[in-house]
């Protein structure tokens, strides 16, 4: 058992999670709801990757397809940061959706469309009609404002 690099990380990443956590706590329940539905999962996501870490559990290293797949993680990321961007996030979310899971995920078209679509759907009817959650439109569709 060492602490490296990685528990480091994994234990900065825990300690952020918490931190939103425990803020969002003293927030108004409507408010709280998205960084408790983030935080949570990810402190208890990023404790587990660092005892996984700290005992020393490792994969055998494939360096090169470490290094792609990683590229493919954040060019995926900013993709969808982009597309939020310039659409706004109830379009961003079925289309990025649809296209990781044809391009990334090599799914029939049909069954992609599907997923996005559920994914859209459950989208819609827990943020804007339920929550009533407004969203910007984005730079494409609100005229760059």
């Amino acid at each position: 058992m060492r602490i490296s690099g990685a528990v480091i990380f994994s234990a900065g990443l825990a300690m952020t999670a918490a931190y939103a956590v425990l803020t969002a706590l003293r927030w108004p329940s409507k408010a709280a709801l998205f960084p408790l539905v983030m935080g949570i999962p990810l402190l208890v996501l990023a404790m587990a990757q660092m005892v996984i870490d700290w005992r020393g559990v490792r994969a055998p290293a494939d360096a090169p397809r470490d290094t792609r797949a990683a590229v493919s993680v954040l060019a995926w990321m900013t993709s969808f940061i982009a597309l939020v961007f310039l659409l706004g996030f109830p379009l961003a979310v079925p289309i990025f959706i649809f296209g990781y899971l044809v391009i990334a995920g090599r799914e029939p078209w049909f069954l992609s469309l599907a997923l996005a679509l559920v994914a859209w759907g459950a989208f819609y009817l827990l943020f804007q009609r339920l929550l009533h959650f407004p969203f910007d439109s984005g730079w494409l569709i609100g005229g760059g404002t």
